[in-house]
């Protein structure tokens, strides 16, 4: 499966720029578990990627910081029973980690007053909440 792993409609990662380790799974799986290799680790050098134009890798270098170890993403799988499965499970995961990290920021939000209906509508809701509660209450012994 050593495929170009397609990031964006602009964006593709070469396949030689990927690099798969694999590794036996943890917890219990019966009697392959011992023998068969199925976690698979995929690791992609951001840092020095020739795929990537430096505006987007310095984006993606900003937002996964904490993820990357020396600019290499790491992702890993192994829910799966097999080799294959996983390989699968850890391309979309880094498609999906690597396509948020280079998406455009959204838009910053431009502040706005409220209207004056929305004012009044907001302050009559809470007077008829406040009645509500008011006649909930129990009045005095002596109301009675």
């Amino acid at each position: 499966m050593a495929a170009d792993l397609p990031v964006t409609s602009r964006w593709t990662v070469p396949a030689a720029e990927l690099s798969e380790r694999f590794s036996r799974s943890p917890g219990p799986g019966g009697q392959g578990v011992n023998t068969t290799d199925s976690r698979v680790e995929l690791s992609f050098d951001l840092a020095r990627s020739q795929s990537l134009p430096e505006f987007l890798r310095q984006r993606a270098m900003e937002r996964l910081g904490r993820r990357l170890v020396d600019g290499v993403i790491t992702v890993s799988a192994s829910e799966h029973r097999t080799q294959l499965a996983n390989r699968q499970a850890a391309r979309e995961r880094l498609t999906n980690l690597l396509a948020e990290s280079v998406a455009p920021p959204a838009p910053k939000r431009r502040r706005t007053k409220p209207t004056k209906g929305s004012q009044q509508r907001r302050l009559a809701g809470k007077k008829r909440r406040a009645e509500v509660k008011r006649q909930r209450r129990r009045g005095d012994p002596g109301d009675a």
